[in-house]
């Protein structure tokens, strides 16, 4: 079956850590943009931001480690999943393609990625985007009692090793469609390709997934900690961009932003989760006004391919 792709994108295997290859879509030419995906989906969500981008930019749309095409390694070890590995995946990569410096844009997952790339990596990454998600540490720091069912998967797959995999194995299709569904994709946003190749990467990959959502619950929480102990912050332009959930779960989302970044841009905008598919011309807007900020910076990364 022949998987969609992003329209004038070339493909290639890149190197991250521990011989680990990723999938990943480049395109256009300028200074160099990675866009990391979330869940339950692959690179190809960026596929309308990603174009749009290419015209002024060299966009970099990795599978990351366990999704999608690419590899999918054996949780080992507590690091084979953590934020900090498949940050470091992300530079390695970049650094094959020829750049030392870059800005990041993640979703959901990826942005818990993104993240972790600015607090580990300060002198490559330039810019940090952040499409809905909270930091580890306040993500947990939020979710009590019965407002915590939104986030019921966090809990599920934070379980020992063994039976989240069986249970989400046993009915694979209805669990990732019930987050396509649930978070508000519909066809006009999704096309049925697009969710089938969703679907389809997903269902291959769950014991990667949960090992992915298990680090999140154990090492990358210790790694927020031991950052807010240290007093660690984002120091590059950062735009962090969320609905309005903490209305929901009652925190204040700028304020905990603040906390995380020296130099903050915080946006509610009233599209769903899926927000780069729901409302790409937002989404681009948002993306080129955070990349304008300090262009100079980034300007340091034109050198690569």
């Amino acid at each position: 079956m022949i998987e969609p792709r992003i329209p004038g994108f070339h493909y290639r295997s890149l190197p991250g850590t521990d011989g680990v290859a990723l999938n990943t879509a480049v395109g256009g030419s300028g200074p160099p943009v990675v866009l990391l995906h979330g869940f339950p989906q692959t690179h190809l969500m960026w596929r309308l931001v990603a174009t749009a981008l290419a015209d002024q930019h060299t966009v970099i749309c990795p599978d990351l480690r366990g999704y999608g095409a690419s590899d999918k390694p054996v949780a080992t070890s507590a690091d084979t999943y953590s934020k900090r590995t498949m940050a470091t995946d992300i530079v390695v990569a970049a650094a094959d393609l020829g750049f030392d410096t870059f800005a990041v844009i993640g979703h959901d997952r990826g942005a818990l990625v993104a993240i972790r790339m600015g607090l580990d990596h300060p002198d490559i990454i330039t810019h940090v985007g952040i499409l809905d998600v909270l930091p580890t540490l306040d993500m947990w720091g939020v979710l009590h009692g019965v407002d915590a069912a939104v986030a019921w998967h966090l809990y599920l797959m934070a379980q020992p090793p063994g039976l989240p995999e069986q249970m989400i194995a046993a009915t694979a299709e209805k669990f990732f469609g019930s987050f396509l569904d649930g978070w508000g994709a519909d066809e006009q946003t999704m096309p049925a390709d697009v969710r089938e190749h969703y679907l389809r990467a997903c269902a291959g990959a769950v014991d990667s997934i949960v090992a992915d959502y298990r680090a999140s619950a154990g090492i990358d929480l210790e790694h927020d900690k031991a950052d807010r102990a240290a007093g660690r912050t984002l120091r590059m332009p950062v735009t962090a961009v969320q609905q309005d959930w903490g209305a929901q779960l009652g925190f204040d989302g700028a304020a905990l932003w603040q906390a995380w970044c020296q130099d903050l841009d915080y946006r509610l905008v009233k599209s769903g989760h899926f927000m780069a598919e729901q409302a790409p011309g937002e989404i681009i807007g948002i993306i080129t006004d955070l990349l304008s900020r300090h262009t100079d910076a980034i300007d340091r990364g034109l050198h690569g391919l």
